[in-house]
């Protein structure tokens, strides 16, 4: 396949192919060896592209390369107390494994960028798997690195996810 131009656009929730592309996309995201994770339903899929889409701070990028979209960004608005300004927490980076290397993940990151700018953010952050090196690559390249002092990922589940 040749090097195709990647373009990024914000999810049009009243388009059915974007709709369907979040439980596309989170489901090959869930399925590949860093997911980790039960694919969804075809419920539950509708249930997440209508909740994003119902979220007042979400944002939902998608990654297209014609009319295929073979990348996500979901993030959410937040308030840093530290900064006294809205930052943004990047949760998922996703793109489908044949078309990674054609630069959907560092296109997405610089939408998202683009829109903290924007909104006057004083920083991004993600979370990124130890395990992981050819993500951790990609975030260097774009300015991301550890905190200092390194920081942990931690989490309290509150309810098994049975949908």
């Amino acid at each position: 396949m040749k090097n195709l131009d990647v373009t990024v656009r914000e999810c049009d929730y009243a388009n059915p192919e974007d709709r369907n592309a979040i439980g596309v996309l989170i489901n090959a995201y869930i399925a590949d060896e860093m997911g980790g994770g039960e694919r969804l339903t075809p419920p539950q899929q509708s249930r997440l592209a209508e909740a994003l889409r119902q979220h007042p701070k979400s944002i939902v990028l998608l990654a297209c390369i014609g009319e295929i979209r073979c990348g996500m960004l979901v993030a959410f608005e937040n308030f840093s107390t530290f900064t006294v300004c809205p930052m943004i927490n990047i949760h998922d980076v996703i793109v489908l494994k044949e078309y990674r290397g054609k630069h959907a993940g560092k296109r997405l990151l610089e939408a998202v960028t683009g829109i903290a700018k924007e909104r006057r953010c004083s920083r991004i952050t993600l979370e990124v798997r130890k395990d992981n090196p050819v993500a951790q690559r990609l975030y260097k390249s774009m300015g991301f690195d550890a905190p200092v002092p390194e920081m942990y990922y931690w989490r309290k589940n509150l309810r098994e996810w049975n949908f």
